[in-house]
């Protein structure tokens, strides 16, 4: 007996054994190791079809499918996509794995899969893309910038791209920053000491270094971009981890000693960079806090909405729940919400604030007030919850 050995006769000697679906099944197991993998989805999807005993190629499937038949090659092309996206992503294929596994939808099963690839020269830009612009490790895909392009550009993009996601998403790129310039700061700090007493010093904050040390600061000497510093004090904010605004706090003690000229205004609320800002990192570590709200209350209440918009009034609010007082937060973003015609919206909404107070009769009386069809269904359906 002749024994088939090129891909070709293998196929034909199953397709003469056990017809289409030994064929198919065979040109599947054959295209797998051969690592062709766009080829073997092709192959996956005729398997699929010829299984619902349709036409083998998708141009022929016709429109007047039932229900179920729809829904079974839907659901199986999602699998094929899987299946594909998987094997292309273990042989490190990045940019063409997630091609097929974006219609699936699983990023817990992308992000286990692309924390198995070391970055290097050749996939990193493919990486950063993914990881960090298609959301799946924001915290993986910032670092790889911060490594590749350094802080300036990390700073650019953290900016332009995750700034604009929810702030509990943004946590994990801005915590690789606030790590990457606070290690940094305190080492070069560390130096200098070093260089001038003669040994390395004890302390590991920057406000233990800075203690009795002030010949550290004189002439204008800084140890670290200041631009840097302030852009990370700023990002900082989202933070509601003890040991995240502690660290962000003890940037803000290095940063108060800077010569003037690097005391760089800030945007409102926050007018004054360092001092605003320890007023809110002290504030969220349970200190000041009575001094925090009186600041940022006045600013959300001087502060013209035409000109400056709502962000005074989201800090201030979203200050006093991360302070554990939900409803007053909703109480005070009721009473400073913005008139008709004015700049609308706070970026932590009514519905979340009366979720968290447990106080949907004053969400609802605001929204009959308004004549906020919409917002009054919300809340009634969500108080009945």
């Amino acid at each position: 007996m002749t024994t088939a050995t090129t891909p070709i006769d293998q196929l034909s000697a199953e397709f003469a054994q056990g017809g289409p679906t030994a064929t198919l099944a065979k040109a599947a197991e054959i295209l797998k190791q051969q690592r062709k993998y766009h080829e073997l989805f092709e192959v996956l999807k005729m398997q699929l079809r010829h299984r619902l005993s349709l036409p083998i190629t998708g141009g022929e499937v016709a429109d007047d499918l039932s229900e179920a038949t729809r829904n079974a090659l839907e659901e199986g092309l999602v699998d094929a996509c899987r299946q594909v996206g998987t094997l292309l992503l273990e042989q490190g294929s990045v940019r063409e794995g997630w091609m097929y596994l974006r219609p699936v939808g699983d990023k817990k099963l992308a992000q286990s899969l692309l924390e198995k690839i070391e970055a290097d020269e050749e996939n990193s830009e493919d990486l950063i893309e993914v990881c960090l612009h298609e959301g799946i490790d924001l915290g993986r895909g910032f670092e790889l910038v911060l490594d590749s392009y350094g802080t300036c550009s990390a700073i650019t993009t953290y900016d332009q791209s995750v700034a604009r996601r929810p702030a509990e998403e943004q946590v994990p790129a801005a915590r690789k920053l606030l790590e990457r310039v606070h290690r940094d700061l305190v080492a070069s700090v560390k130096t200098d000491i070093a260089r001038q007493e003669g040994a390395q010093p004890k302390e590991s904050t920057l406000a233990g270094l800075l203690a009795d040390r002030d010949w550290l600061m004189q002439e204008g000497t800084y140890h670290l971009d200041t631009t840097h510093l302030a852009s990370t004090v700023r990002i900082a904010r989202v933070f509601n981890d003890r040991a995240d605004v502690e660290k962000a706090l003890d940037l803000t003690a290095y940063g108060l000693r800077l010569a003037e000229q690097f005391q760089y205004q800030g945007d409102e609320p926050f007018p004054a960079t360092y001092p605003h800002h320890k007023l809110f990192f002290s504030a969220l570590l349970g200190r000041d806090i009575d001094a925090a709200l009186q600041h940022f209350r006045e600013k959300a209440e001087l502060l013209d909405v035409q000109y400056n918009g709502t962000v005074a009034i989201d800090v201030y609010v979203d200050l006093l729940r991360r302070l554990g007082r939900p409803g007053e937060a909703l109480r005070e973003a009721i009473r400073m919400s913005p008139a008709a015609g004015q700049p609308a919206g706070l970026s932590l909404s009514l519905l979340q604030l009366a979720s968290e107070a447990g106080d949907f009769e004053s969400l609802m009386h605001y929204c009959r007030e308004r004549g906020d069809l919409l917002g009054y269904t919300a809340a009634l359906v969500r108080s009945a919850k």
